[in-house]
């Protein structure tokens, strides 16, 4: 718990908060503990505040709509599963000795869960602020001004740009690799015979939106 505090620059004045957090619902029905799932609900809520508020102002320039994509980026599974896997918490999860060993602790949906009841935690334990300060840190490659342009629609942006030229985009499968649980698929933009870009996500559509990241920053459109 110690190490993990220091990961998150958090010292919590009621431990258990943050236990519960990391407590899967198979650990808490086997052992009849509390789980983490009403900490993740309201987790999501103040994660949303907090990045609306961020966006709003360190972007008084950005429009509504810009701003609802970046936000919608910034709070989706993959954005968080990176951030959960920055922190590794994985490590700290407690799970049943049945959800360990398929695989649990590297199962993005249940790394997005728990890092949304971590900030719930620390929200109910700290206030609002000391969410926002762990917000901050465990995004902080997301919140990078060059990286939020990755978190629009990538795929709606591309088909704008080669629809000036009469093209239109067409993402290829290549590849699914990984075990079942923590899948990772690898796709390709293309455009006529021309190959635009690749990526790789833990769904097709993050694939996609990856593959046409690449393509727009090869055409110099990022």
């Amino acid at each position: 718990m110690n190490t993990l505090c220091k990961k998150l620059g958090y010292a919590f004045k009621d431990p258990t908060l943050l236990e519960t957090a990391l407590t899967h619902p198979s650990f808490g029905g086997d052992h009849h503990v509390p789980h983490y799932q009403r900490l993740e609900f309201l987790g999501d809520a103040v994660l949303e505040l907090a990045i609306s508020r961020y966006l709003y102002f360190e972007f008084p320039e950005i429009d509504e709509g810009k701003l609802t994509r970046i936000r919608a980026g910034l709070v989706r599974e993959e954005t968080l599963c990176r951030a959960a896997q920055r922190l590794e918490l994985g490590r700290y999860i407690r799970l049943s000795v049945g959800e360990d060993r398929s695989g649990g602790r590297e199962k993005p949906s249940i790394l997005c869960d728990v890092m949304e009841a971590v900030l719930a935690a620390v929200y109910l334990d700290g206030g609002f602020e000391a969410a926002v300060e762990v917000i901050k840190l465990a995004l902080a490659e997301d919140l990078h001004p060059r990286m939020l342009e990755d978190h629009l629609d990538a795929k709606s942006r591309l088909q704008e740009i080669l629809q000036r030229t009469g093209d239109m985009p067409r993402y290829e499968f290549i590849s699914m690799e990984g075990p079942p649980h923590a899948p990772q698929f690898r796709y390709r933009a293309v455009a006529g015979d021309r190959a635009l870009g690749e990526g790789a996500g833990t769904s097709k559509q993050h694939a996609q939106q990856a593959a046409a990241r690449d393509a727009l920053r090869r055409l110099g459109n990022r």
